[in-house]
């Protein structure tokens, strides 16, 4: 199984009256998105299913993500991606997956990075950067590549 785990892009700051689940993408947020999925198109990202955190910044980053791959799937909003939730019961979830699934997860950190941990083996798996992605193929982590990157570097 091949597990693309993102980091939603740049949100609004939090301000007491828009709370942090409802912030949303910034112009350069939603720039960011679209340059991720892009880049991400030409690195063998054909995604059999897209999960993402119920956010409203982590759902707007999937949903650019994945026009910018030209995914056939929809976005799936799990509670279980959102901050607060365990990353063992979504490991538990991506486990159970045919072993043939691409599978794109949008969400937080330090929720991401621990699933990372879980899913590749790694305690010192690295935090992901906003609007970075890191592929994990086959339990190993493959690369990581950031929105603006030119290229992956080596896991």
């Amino acid at each position: 199984m091949q597990v693309f785990l993102i980091r939603h892009a740049e949100a609004i700051d939090e301000t007491l009256a828009l709370r942090d689940p409802h912030r949303h993408l910034t112009a350069h947020g939603r720039d960011q998105a679209r340059a991720l999925g892009e880049r991400l198109r030409w690195h063998d990202c054909e995604p059999t299913r897209i999960l993402t955190s119920p956010l409203v910044r982590a759902v707007q980053t999937a949903e650019l993500v994945a026009a910018a791959l030209g995914a056939t799937v929809p976005v799936e909003v799990d509670v279980g991606l959102g901050p607060d939730a365990d990353p063992r019961d979504v490991a538990a979830v991506l486990r159970a997956l045919p072993a043939a699934a691409i599978v794109v997860v949008v969400g937080h950190e330090p929720s991401l990075s621990a699933l990372g941990s879980l899913i590749a083996g790694d305690a010192a798996f690295p935090a992901l950067a906003k609007a970075e992605a890191a592929r994990i193929d086959g339990g190993k982590l493959r690369w990581r590549f950031a929105w603006d990157g030119e290229a992956p570097t080596p896991g």
